[in-house]
């Protein structure tokens, strides 16, 4: 685990985080990357017009779109939250868990009443989830272990040693892990629960974590081995290995950018994942519009059209919004 309190010290060291809109653009990555392990095809571009410019993503479902500026909505309350060292509770969580489910949440009519996730109600039925249909606790238990949560998540934030990076990541994946486990709500349990996650780490001032949608498999496994093993030691090992890689990753990518020649105070696109080049923004989205390409490098369209006359190897093909660009590779 020393591993990534040097790379921390090293991420700190270069200025990273003192990007110009770094937490913003870290923030839309971890809700793109959230979204995505629920499904979402949404990309961090496309949040980031539709978060910043209402420009909705051709070809992405409205459902899609909802998901993330709810996640959205739902990150900018847990700050405010943090940053007041509010204490957790029931009523906290399930706020919170409406605002995550508040256009995409569904109504359900079971025996023992009716339920809303888009109102945060706690779950009135059984659940089975994965493969193997794995069973979560009876419904019936749920609000009791929601609030002995609460408790144990209070007084350990209460005894937590000052500065203790190591023992205030693992906090938070213990509680992601156990919140997750409980499933209080029908649906949007892994959000909310990497939501906590984040949460505590904003609370604690550490650099939050993401899981990557590519890391979905991994990250899974490590729930399940935690949960069948009844070894709470493994996932917050899985978890710091895959933020110690992750932070690797834009360190490098940062690194590169500033050898390449990027001018400081040029966002960084969260570093990992969203190019800053017009090439690679084309190669990301073919039929990206000059307009989106001017919104993410934050120059005019004018500007745009001076740099794509500079690039030959760029061609547009068709006319309109039915046409896409293509690269001639060289």
């Amino acid at each position: 685990m020393a591993d990534i309190l040097q790379t921390i010290e090293r991420y700190r060291a270069l200025g990273i985080d003192q990007q110009i809109d770094y937490k913003k653009f870290y923030l839309y990555s971890i809700i793109t990357h959230s979204t995505a392990i629920e499904g979402s095809t949404v990309t961090e571009i496309e949040n980031q017009l539709l978060f910043d410019e209402g420009i909705t993503a051709p070809g992405r479902t409205l459902q899609e779109q909802m998901m993330n500026l709810d996640l959205k909505a739902a990150y900018e309350e847990a700050q405010r939250l943090a940053d007041r060292h509010m204490s957790y509770s029931v009523d906290m969580l399930c706020r919170l868990s409406a605002i995550v489910m508040k256009n995409t949440g569904s109504t359900y009519n079971t025996p023992l009443g009716s339920f809303s996730a888009a109102e945060g109600e706690l779950r009135k039925v059984n659940v089975t989830a994965g493969f193997g249909g794995r069973s979560y606790l009876a419904h019936e238990k749920v609000p009791q272990a929601l609030a002995d949560f609460c408790r144990w998540l209070n007084n350990e934030r209460a005894s937590l040693p000052q500065n203790n990076i190591l023992a205030a990541y693992r906090l938070s994946f213990v509680a992601h892990y156990r919140l997750v486990t409980i499933h209080p709500w029908a649906d949007g349990n892994g959000r909310m629960s990497r939501l906590v996650m984040n949460m505590l780490q904003f609370e604690f001032g550490l650099i939050p974590t993401k899981v990557l949608k590519e890391q979905k498999a991994e990250y899974i496994q490590a729930l399940n081995d935690t949960r069948d093993k009844q070894d709470e030691s493994i996932f917050p090992a899985v978890m710091m290995r895959l933020h110690n890689t992750n932070l690797q990753a834009e360190i490098e990518a940062f690194v590169a950018s500033q050898e390449a020649g990027v001018p400081q105070g040029v966002p960084q696109g969260v570093l990992q994942g969203v190019p800053q080049d017009i090439t690679a923004l084309i190669k990301q989205n073919p039929k990206i519009t000059r307009e989106e390409l001017a919104a993410l490098l934050h120059v005019s369209v004018k500007t745009i059209g001076r740099r794509l006359a500079k690039l030959p190897h760029i061609k547009y093909v068709g006319s309109g919004y039915s046409g896409h660009w293509e690269i001639i590779e060289k």
